[in-house]
């Protein structure tokens, strides 16, 4: 199951132009993302991370926990984006149990990621 396919045809898409601050690190989360159109860069610290691209997710752990976020989103690209809050993650949920596999997928493929990393340090 495809994120986007989930999304695509929402209509209360969110338009960012490239360059644009989606969110920032240590600021309250409590909206997801999905790439719709474009590419998001993601950073810590200034430091690059990934590029997320259309079909992407970003910004899932608010989902879970509504904390400060971990890294700053920005647009590279003009972009779409659909908001996902908690109402709507749960919603999702139980409409489509897989959906949230797909998230766990995601953080899961991320933290496997910087692990790696810091191995290879």
């Amino acid at each position: 199951m495809a994120i986007l396919n989930l999304f695509k045809f929402v209509k209360d898409q969110v338009a960012f132009p490239a360059g644009h601050v989606i969110f920032t690190e240590e600021e309250t989360g409590d909206v997801a993302y999905v790439v719709i159109e474009g590419e998001v860069d993601i950073s810590y610290k200034g430091h690059y991370l990934e590029t997320v691209s259309s079909g992407g997710l970003l910004g899932e752990m608010a989902l879970i926990d509504n904390l400060t976020r971990s890294a700053t989103a920005t647009a590279k690209t003009d972009c779409k984006v659909v908001a996902i809050d908690q109402k709507r993650f749960v919603f999702m949920v139980e409409e489509t149990p897989m959906f949230a596999l797909e998230v766990m997928k995601v953080m899961a493929d991320r933290l496997r990621r910087e692990h790696q990393k810091l191995e290879s340090a």
